[in-house]
């Protein structure tokens, strides 16, 4: 393989990871919006946060696509919750899951990548893992991997 051959399947990995860190931002921002109904007062406010950091990393990523010379996948209309959310308790469930699969896609991204985006792909990660600790009230040791193991670890899917 030539180094342009090289170079350009590079590029389209790294294409692929970010187009796919955009699929589970615009995923993540929909679910905090289920969430930011749910959740109880007193961590409304660490929701609003969490919705605005995935709305700001999505806005990134879209300038990321165009960058390598893609289209930025738009949003879905609506995404299947991985299980119903009537209450707070399930709201936090779905705030932690939500960051698990975003600490998932941003690792790919890190591997995927390299300089300044895998340096954005990597505080990404960690910000999201904190998030998801936080949620939870306990942390995992490897996040990103253990995640993978079930089979919750995809990104939610639109609704048909």
């Amino acid at each position: 393989m030539s180094g342009a051959e090289y170079s350009k399947n590079s590029r389209d990995e790294e294409l692929k990871a970010v187009q796919a860190a955009l699929s589970a931002e615009h995923a993540a921002v929909y679910g905090y919006g289920v969430v930011g109904g749910r959740v109880g007062e007193k961590r409304r406010d660490e929701a609003r946060t969490a919705y605005d950091a995935h709305r700001a990393r999505r806005d990134e990523l879209r300038r990321a696509v165009r960058d390598l010379g893609g289209e930025p996948q738009p949003a879905d209309a609506a995404y299947a919750l991985p299980f119903p959310v009537p209450d707070t308790a399930a709201a936090v469930r779905l705030a932690a899951e939500l960051e698990d699969r975003i600490v998932s896609v941003y690792s790919d991204l890190v591997r995927a990548s390299s300089g300044d985006r895998r340096g954005g792909a990597a505080r990404a990660l960690r910000e999201a893992a904190v998030r998801a600790a936080r949620w939870r009230g306990g942390s995992v040791a490897f996040p990103g991997l253990a995640e993978r193991t079930s089979p919750a670890s995809t990104p939610t899917t639109p609704k048909a």
